[in-house]
């Protein structure tokens, strides 16, 4: 099994599979916590529906899909936020509306372009093995200005992730620190698009966080928790599909599923052994 490994860990591409699930596993780790926590899951899988638009936008004017999808998954983010907080708009209204207009923009988009996209379906369901080099650096530059963004405003995002009724009382830039961290999701969607696909970033952004917020309680614990978990997710997800010819981001998510009700079981049957201690 080992020698099939480094065998495996010869071809370029699995190279690059493993560099993108290390990258896309540090955002998620930071980004999900922020997700499980302040409870927007709801919302991150609206700006990766919407992401869909930039990615046909992307087609049509023969540039990178993945340029596209920053951009309209950022405006969609944006817009989310502001759409909900200025015209008060059920949450759930303003996100429903937005994931599909961003979908048929896209589909229509997509439509328009003539010829044909051969690794279309790679967005939507990610193909880990195909991730080209120049999306490596896209995900490195946007890993390196999501850790920035963290570090810069780590405490106004700790206060408004846990109580923004105190977060206003002690004159934290509640929307704007809103919008930040929409912002910040938005780029994370964009990141796991390749490695998982737009339809199942949500289980990758919230898994990890969701395993480690039962283990440790600092934030910043869970960050680091997170990441690695997510390391351990891909990783293991990568050479399952490559030696049983599976889907990359299908298996990945497999795998951080199994994780997660595993998790949910130990810590019931903890429950259990310290209540009859006790």
């Amino acid at each position: 099994m080992m020698q099939s490994i480094l065998d495996a860990l010869q071809y370029g591409f699995m190279q690059r599979a493993l560099m993108a699930g290390v990258l896309v596993s540090v955002a998620c780790g930071i980004i999900g916590t922020y997700v499980v926590i302040k409870r927007v899951v709801f919302i991150s899988g609206g700006i990766a529906h919407a992401a869909y638009g930039g990615i046909g936008l992307g087609y049509y004017l023969g540039i990178s899909p993945t340029i596209g999808a920053v951009v309209f998954s950022l405006l969609s983010a944006f817009g989310m936020g502001v759409v909900q907080r200025k015209t008060r708009q059920r949450a759930d209204t303003v996100i429903g509306a937005m994931w599909a207009i961003g979908m048929a923009v896209g589909i229509i988009f997509i439509d328009l372009t003539p010829g044909y996209k051969a690794d279309l379906m790679s967005y939507l369901f990610g193909s880990i093995l195909a991730v080209p080099g120049n999306d490596l650096v896209i995900m490195g530059i946007l890993n390196v200005f999501i850790i920035l963004m963290v570090l810069l405003f780590y405490k106004e995002l700790l206060v408004i992730s846990f109580d923004e009724d105190f977060a206003t009382v002690e004159n934290i830039p509640v929307g704007w620190m809103n919008l930040i961290l929409l912002g910040m999701i938005a780029l994370t969607v964009v990141m796991m698009m390749r490695v998982v696909g737009l339809i199942m970033v949500i289980s990758l952004l919230t898994l990890p966080a969701a395993i480690s917020a039962q283990f440790v309680k600092q934030m910043k614990s869970m960050m680091v928790l997170s990441s690695l978990l997510g390391m351990v997710f891909t990783t293991l997800g990568l050479f399952l599909s490559y030696f049983f010819n599976l889907t990359s981001g299908a298996t990945i998510i497999l795998v951080a599923g199994a994780a997660y009700l595993l998790s949910l079981l130990w810590k019931s049957a903890s429950h259990l052994v310290l209540k009859k201690q006790g």
